[in-house]
């Protein structure tokens, strides 16, 4: 619960500076309607909805209010124009996002198992998402930047690693911040991606991991330990999503505040982290305490899963307001 004594003001450049950016994939994503294994047989299918955890993010953090603006690459598909239509509706800065004449926009292919799993078709390195260059319309939105968001399933593509090493040195230069999520297995780390990962740690203000993934960031055992050894370096606060669990505040000063969840009945967890990450990001920037930075990312995560779609349940404020307001929170 909020502790109301507890300094919470955070050092994430205000969101006056300039937009918060992110850098990565888009794509569309079709699921099927039935629970089943695989793609071996002709189902019924939905879709496409917009989509890419870079996506997610900056839409999140575009609908609660915040400046928002995103590097990426479509094609001069339907798919793409979808993508790009949403995120500029919902208020995100689209001028970055360039058009493929040659390549499709990325795609994926959904089909949940009895047991909650899924299994994945995936275009994503053959498609225009993986076209990820510092073109000039890209290099003008990092100059106008206030805030970083990296994810860690860039580490992947190499391209993007320019962008990014561009991009910090720009954006804290200019007095600017930086953002992690993690989601990176400790099985996919190792040589040159564990050796960008550390360097990324050493410069991220805030991190936002997902259960375990505080252990591979700190590289210890337990809580206590792990956000230790992440405050001796960059990190000034983490925002640890727990899932059912809700979600915990960790400060440099040593403060800590723990949300309850919100009790929804989970019809697509794709895009939970994400809009938790995208709400919280730019509540900080907005200038709101943690505690209720907490709240609206538990609540935006919560809605994004009640609903069908990777980012049909982000929520503006006033929608988020509401949904606070009306739903239940786990254990109580």
């Amino acid at each position: 619960m909020p502790v109301a004594s507890i300094e919470t003001r955070t050092r994430l450049a205000p969101d006056a500076l300039g937009p918060t950016i992110v850098v990565g994939e888009i794509l569309v994503e079709i699921m099927a309607r039935t629970r089943g294994v695989g793609f071996l047989e002709p189902i019924d299918l939905i879709g496409p909805f917009p989509s890419g955890a870079p996506a997610i993010f900056i839409d999140q953090c575009a609908k609660i209010g915040g400046a928002a603006g995103i590097i990426a690459s479509v094609g001069d598909d339907d798919f793409g124009r979808l993508n790009v239509e949403r995120l500029r509706r919902d208020g995100a800065d689209v001028s970055a996002i360039s058009v493929s004449p040659d390549y499709p926009t990325g795609s994926a292919f959904v089909r949940y198992r009895a047991d909650g799993s899924r299994d994945f078709v995936y275009n994503i390195a053959k498609s225009a998402a993986g076209l990820l260059a510092l073109t000039a319309d890209a290099k003008a939105m990092i100059a106008r930047a206030g805030h970083l968001h990296v994810m860690g399933t860039a580490l992947a593509i190499p391209e993007v690693w320019a962008i990014l090493d561009h991009a910090i040195g720009i954006i804290k230069g200019r007095g600017g911040s930086i953002s992690l999520d993690p989601n990176l297995r400790k099985e996919l780390l190792g040589g040159q991606t564990e050796e960008r990962f550390a360097r990324l740690i050493d410069v991220a203000d805030l991190l936002l991991p997902s259960g375990d993934e505080l252990f591979v960031a700190g590289k210890a055992d337990g809580e206590a330990a792990a956000t230790a050894a992440l405050f001796g370096r960059a990190v000034t606060e983490i925002a640890l999503k727990r899932g059912e669990g809700g979600s915990t505040f960790f400060g440099a000063d040593g403060s800590r505040i723990d949300c309850q969840a919100f009790a929804v009945d989970e019809v697509d967890p794709t895009g939970a982290g994400d809009c938790f990450g995208g709400a919280y990001v730019a509540s900080r920037r907005l200038g709101m305490p943690a505690a209720m930075a907490l709240e609206y990312a538990n609540a935006a995560g919560a809605r994004n899963v009640a609903v069908l779609g990777p980012m049909e349940g982000a929520g503006s404020r006033r929608e988020l307001d509401a949904f606070i307001a009306t739903t239940p929170r786990h254990g109580v």
